[in-house]
């Protein structure tokens, strides 16, 4: 085992965010809030009050935050990060008028940076472009993309062996997989289907359409939830039963949102996201949607075979019989075991 050093970077680009401004309803009333274009950090208290600037007599004022009924403050300490739709219905005499603005909740604190040790290198087909990577017992289980090459294989990580493997039709872009009991889930890029498989057979056993989701992305899961991501900033949750969308964390650090989150794991309760095109993993809290550290991979891209076809860092499983985190690219002909600290 041998200690890889590398430097402090943000390997996450941020992407501000847009602020939620009041629209004005036609008497030209407004929600205001106690915060600059209504950005709030996360367990800061939003003040909400209604600007008259017509001096009308307004009989009552209630107002619900994404359709829950509130009073006219809120602490977002309780509140998930991002955006949330606040409405205010004013009563005026025998009328009655809504008004609507957002709020915006940034995290408190900035991402912490992790390093990693490299323990062991391992031999990895140079022709997958990987997309999905999970352990179950002991074993590796991987999801290759591309139109005419997506699969879904059962590899000795050891050796690098396929010890199953079956080709998905032509028409679909197989992207991350995760597995539950004896149901392996996979998911296709923009068919808006996923494909659920017996564990031990690969045989096809059914199939889920998305919800809101934009598109199929990375999938993960906690037992009790599957978290999905669709190249936004959006990861969607989904019930295991029914696999419908159930609601969803908007991934925000304390400067604002991130997007293009891909593949997806699940470890020792938090959310482990590559982001497409970078060579950097965001750990992310699943309760409220924060970036709580960001792990440079970058330098074990240069480890790796370099020729025309290869590609990005993507593909993070953890193992739990070695308790270490498996990381590799697609078209990389190497998977790198790390252990992961904070620096």
């Amino acid at each position: 085992m041998h200690a890889i050093k590398i430097s402090i970077i943000s390997v996450l680009s941020i992407f501000m965010l847009s602020c939620g401004d009041s629209k004005t309803g036609k008497n030209k009333l407004s929600i205001a809030t106690n915060s600059k274009n209504n950005v709030f950090t996360l367990g800061e208290i939003a003040q909400l009050s209604v600007d008259n600037p017509k001096g009308l007599e307004l009989s009552s004022v209630t107002y619900t935050l994404d359709n829950e009924t509130i009073e006219d403050s809120v602490n977002t300490k309780t509140l998930t990060l991002g955006q949330h739709d606040i409405v205010a219905t004013v009563a005026l005499g025998e009328t009655s008028e809504e008004i609507k603005t957002q709020i915006t909740v940034l995290n408190d604190k900035s991402p912490k940076i992790y390093g990693y040790e490299l323990v062991n290198t391992y031999p990895h087909d140079i022709t997958s472009y990987t997309q999905g990577l999970e352990f179950n017992d002991g074993v590796l289980y991987e999801s290759t993309g591309q139109y005419g090459e997506s699969k879904l294989r059962k590899v000795d990580y050891k050796t690098g062996e396929v010890l199953k493997n079956i080709a998905l039709s032509k028409e679909y872009f197989a992207e991350g997989l995760t597995i539950i009991d004896d149901n392996i889930y996979q998911l296709t890029w923009q068919e808006n289907i996923g494909f659920v498989y017996d564990l031990k057979t690969f045989e096809k056993t059914s199939s889920f359409k998305y919800g809101k989701s934009k598109e199929g992305w990375g999938i993960c899961n906690d037992g009790a939830v599957i978290y999905k991501s669709d190249g936004t900033e959006n990861i969607w949750l989904l019930n295991p039963e029914t696999l419908t969308e159930n609601g969803k964390l908007q991934i925000y650090t304390n400067k604002g949102k991130i997007i293009g989150l891909n593949e997806l794991e699940y470890i020792n309760g938090k959310i482990y996201a590559n982001r497409y095109q970078k060579n950097g993993v965001a750990i992310i809290n699943p309760k409220n949607g924060a970036i709580e550290g960001v792990i440079d991979f970058s330098p074990l891209r240069k480890l790796v075979k370099q020729h025309q076809g290869l590609d990005v860092l993507n593909g993070i499983a953890y193992n739990p019989e070695t308790q270490t985190i498996f990381v590799t690219g697609k078209r990389w002909d190497k998977l790198f075991e790390v252990k992961v600290f904070e620096k």
